[in-house]
């Protein structure tokens, strides 16, 4: 069966980018010139999935309306003769099919994809988180999703995207134990979520890229809760594993967390130097900057 739709979980209250997040959605923070959670739907679209659900909260209004027309500002814009802008305003709500459900407890990321059940139904599907963003593919990068779904369809099972960390950042992922098969994929023997660097099965952590078969709904229902009542999609997938078997795509592209100030920053650099209207003026003001900073450097040495 064709993978057609995405879950969007954005239901997280964003303290961690306090008090920026206060009174809108972290989804909604500014990467460049738009809204975090566009360039996850734009990834989705890239990929083909034109039925997108976004599992949101109380306070995430603004999300909403982001991607439904807004006709008062293409009336203003279509006046102004700002046709490019107009347009590109317009293609934001025209670019899938969404759907919203809100999470009314804060009961864990397997919660959360739980609730996507109704609306995938029996069908494939793609969970994006929105915290760690793709970017258009250049070069030889390879499309994420594509390739997680070349793989689903040659082993109609479950594939979850990966990446190799360095160990100290091991303690923040899930992170599997791969095998490899005799066709030359990975498969997972089983999956720790956030383990100590000492007990990591490997240094191939997830991030933020699944895509289930309608299996992994009956695995988080019989997942039990962990701390704090919540229930993790790590246990889940372990679980579907051991059932149904899961596999691994090991991406060598980037994928930019915004979900931390440091990577946040970061982020948007890298973002911006991928822009045709801004990589050159804002590189030579890098390099600038960075020579700047080297001759503050040697003077206070």
């Amino acid at each position: 069966m064709a993978v057609r739709k995405a879950v969007i979980p954005a239901a997280g209250l964003g303290t961690r980018f306090l008090p920026a997040t206060k009174s809108q959605p972290k989804e909604m923070l500014p990467v460049v010139d738009r809204p975090g959670i566009q360039y996850v739907v734009e990834e989705a679209v890239r990929a083909g999935l034109d039925d997108i659900l976004v599992i949101t909260s109380r306070g995430k209004a603004t999300l909403e309306d982001h991607f439904d027309r807004s006709l008062a500002l293409e009336h203003h814009l279509e006046k102004m003769g700002k046709t490019e802008l107009l347009q590109e305003v317009r293609n934001i709500a025209e670019m899938a099919d969404f759907h919203y459900v809100r999470q009314k407890e804060p009961l864990g990321f397997g919660h959360a994809v739980l609730i996507a059940k109704a609306h995938v139904g029996d069908e494939p599907f793609v969970v994006m988180v929105g915290d760690e963003i793709v970017p258009d593919p250049r070069g030889d990068e390879p499309p994420l999703v594509d390739r997680m779904t070349e793989i689903y369809e040659k082993q109609d099972a479950s594939v979850i995207a990966v990446q190799e960390v360095a160990a100290a950042d091991i303690p923040s992922y899930g992170v599997i134990d791969p095998e490899e098969t005799s066709d030359g994929f990975l498969k997972l023997r089983g999956m720790v979520e956030k383990p100590a660097v000492e007990d990591a099965p490997s240094n191939l952590a997830s991030r933020g890229r699944y895509l289930f078969t309608p299996a992994i709904f009956d695995a988080i229902e019989r997942t039990s809760e962990g701390v704090g009542g919540e229930i993790q999609l790590t246990d889940a997938i372990r679980l579907l594993a051991e059932e149904e078997g899961v596999y691994a795509y090991v991406h060598e592209g980037p994928i930019l967390d915004v979900g931390k100030k440091l990577d946040y920053l970061k982020a948007t650099v890298e973002l911006a130097l991928r822009r045709d209207d801004l990589s050159e003026p804002f590189r030579e003001w890098l390099l600038q900057r960075a020579e700047t900073l080297s001759d503050e450097h040697s003077l206070r040495s």
